[in-house]
Parts: structure tokens; C-alpha cells; sequence
């Protein structure tokens, strides 16, 4: 571990870019108050209190919380038992080690039973440098098949505060996506509300449309600001609800835009972007579609910000993958440097 600004930079912490105001640990903080509100609420991890940002609530609640250790079987096992007894347990690890180690538990122990248990998984996507072995890159397409379950990908330190509330009042199984540490605020939390099932446009334009979810969204939105000095208007619809999937809001926003783009931070197959050509073929909405994910590969070691950006996940990279889908429109002439 590095320190930086006296503060230990975990694993999937970066710096993030100057500009927007950050939150620290929006979840943990925000389960802590719900400790405050509901007794029923009990933590637990896999031994990475400190890593999902679960410490604030295991600091109030020592009696109310519970480490595991390495064994992410045994945590989803332990928190389905909790939820039968009464009580609401938040359970924290890794998206790669809840998902490829303890699929089977997520999909009979909580999902086929429906109890009420709450999967928070960090390092989702390409948010840390160590390779395939901590990389989510493909957690949501795995989570989106178990009948049942519940799957949320947000933006910012707003939404994650907001569903990790909406999660604590929702009778059964969910599984959210976390960014940890110094969260930015991208949506206003006074005029934005997270739901269940629900994708909100967060910026209009008729030229391109961006279809994003998780951090995704706050990416989407600087680039379409670039976009936007070429003379594309570009608009974005942020679908952080991945199951149940709002396809009456994209089809009504795919319907309104010339061309759509689909980005997101998982594997470009599986995920949001095929949940979008579903939608559009379902709907038989014939509109070009450009995807903007990771390869189906494992991403290799390195610095998150180098890897972002070798793999087209921040704004300049999205602005000429989208001024090159726009090429017919005489823009293609038009790059942008990649810092």
C-alpha cells in the first residue's frame, strides 16, 4: 500500500480527476446511519472491512458486525442464515470472489429462497491495476441471469448513498456494484432520486445517444461536454439498474437520438450493451449502435489510470471513438489527444 495525503490508497482507490467534489466511503457512511435507524441491519465481509468501506458501520456496530475471513462461500451462506433469523445483513467482498466463488450460494442460498440479503462487491470493472484475478469485468453478466436478484451499477458517491438505502427497504436478494474511498459526486443529490428499475436521462442531445451505467455515466458526460465544441449534441441515459432492466426508457431514448452508444466499465457482451440491443431488436428500433466496454480478455496488470486509458474507458478515448462512429457526418477528420 502507498500513502498519499496521509491516507492509505487501497485496492480500486485512485485519484480521482480535479473538478468534482468527492464523498468519503458514501456506504459505508450511509449504513452506518441506517445501524442508527434499524437494529435488523448486521455487516459482515470476507475479510475486507477496510477495502468495501464497511469499516464506519463495523466501528459503531463491533457487536452487529461479523469477519468471516477468507472464505466468500461461508459469507454468503452466513448472511442468508442472518436474513432468516430477521435481520438484514449487508455482506462485502470483491466482485471477482463473490461472483466466481460463491455463484452458487448468491443463486440457490438467497436468490431460489428470496431472502433478504444485500451483496455489496467492490473493484467492479477495470477500478484496480492487479489483472485478472481481482477484475469484475464480467460480474453483472453472471449476476443478470440469477432469476430473482436484484443488480445495480452506480454512478457516484450520490447514487451509492441513495441505493444503499433503497437496497436496506427492498424485501430480497440485491447485488450493487461499489466504488470505495473518495467518491465523486456526479449526480445532484437534491434533484436526483435513484430507483429500482429506473434509467433517467441526465443530459439531452439528438445527434448520439449514450446509454451508461456506473462511473461510466460521470465519463459519458465529460465526454459529451468535448463532443459537444465539435457540434455533436450528444445526450446520455444513465441506466444504473441492470436487473430489473428500464427498457421502456431506452427504447423511448433510442427512438429520439440518430445513432446510440452503449458504455460501460464490464466486458462489451453480457452486460449493458447487449441488454440494449435486446431492447432495440424487441422494440424493432433500427438505429446504428456502437459499443464501448472491455475486450473478452484478461486485463492485464498496471496503473488504473494507464489501463483506463489504454482500454477507452475515459473521455477522450469515448469522444473519438464516437466522433470515428459519426465519420459519415464528416467529422472523422476530428481527434482528440488522449492524456
Amino acid at each position: 500500500m502507498a500513502e498519499a495525503r496521509g491516507k492509505t490508497l487501497a485496492m480500486g482507490q485512485e485519484e480521482f480527476r480535479a473538478g468534482r467534489p468527492t464523498v468519503d466511503a458514501p456506504f459505508g457512511n450511509t449504513l452506518k446511519e441506517l445501524g442508527l435507524e434499524r437494529s435488523e441491519i448486521v455487516g459482515l465481509t470476507a475479510d475486507l472491512g477496510k477495502y468495501t468501506d464497511i469499516h464506519p458501520f463495523r466501528d459503531a456496530f463491533p457487536d452487529r458486525f461479523f469477519n468471516v475471513g477468507m472464505a466468500e462461500q461461508n459469507l454468503i451462506a452466513v448472511a442468508a442464515g442472518l436474513a432468516r433469523t430477521g435481520h438484514v445483513p449487508f455482506a462485502t467482498t470483491y466482485g471477482v470472489f463473490a461472483t466466481r466463488r460463491a455463484y452458487d450460494f448468491i443463486a440457490i442460498a438467497c436468490a431460489h429462497s428470496r431472502v433478504n440479503v444485500k451483496i455489496v462487491a467492490g473493484l467492479p470493472g477495470l477500478t484496480n491495476g492487479y489483472g485478472g484475478t481481482h477484475q469484475a469485468i464480467e460480474d453483472y453478466a453472471l449476476m443478470r441471469m440469477i432469476p430473482g436478484l436484484v443488480v445495480i451499477d452506480p454512478c457516484d458517491a450520490t447514487e451509492i448513498a441513495q441505493a444503499t438505502r433503497v437496497m436496506a427497504d427492498y424485501d430480497g436478494p440485491v447485488y450493487m456494484r461499489l466504488l470505495r474511498g473518495s467518491v465523486p459526486i456526479v449526480l445532484d443529490p437534491v434533484e436526483y432520486t435513484f430507483a429500482i428499475g429506473t434509467a433517467r436521462q441526465v443530459r439531452t442531445g439528438r445527434d448520439v445517444g449514450i446509454i451508461s451505467t456506473g462511473f461510466m455515466t460521470e465519463r459519458a458526460l465529460d465526454a459529451s461536454a468535448i463532443l459537444a465544441t465539435h457540434g455533436i449534441a450528444v445526450g446520455v441515459l444513465h441506466s444504473p439498474s441492470i436487473k430489473p432492466f428500464d427498457d421502456d426508457a431506452v427504447a423511448e431514448f433510442a427512438a429520439s437520438v440518430d445513432r446510440v452508444v452503449v458504455a460501460e466499465n464490464h466486458v462489451s457482451s453480457g452486460g449493458l450493451a447487449s441488454l440494449v440491443a435486446e431492447t432495440l431488436f424487441n422494440r424493432r428500433i433500427d438505429k446504428p449502435l456502437l459499443r464501448i466496454g472491455l475486450p473478452d480478455r484478461y486485463i492485464e496488470c498496471g496503473s488504473v489510470p494507464t489501463l483506463q486509458r489504454r482500454y477507452g474507458l475515459t473521455p477522450e478515448p469515448i469522444a473519438n471513438a464516437i466522433l470515428d462512429f459519426c465519420g459519415g457526418q464528416g467529422m472523422s477528420s476530428v481527434r482528440l489527444a488522449v492524456s
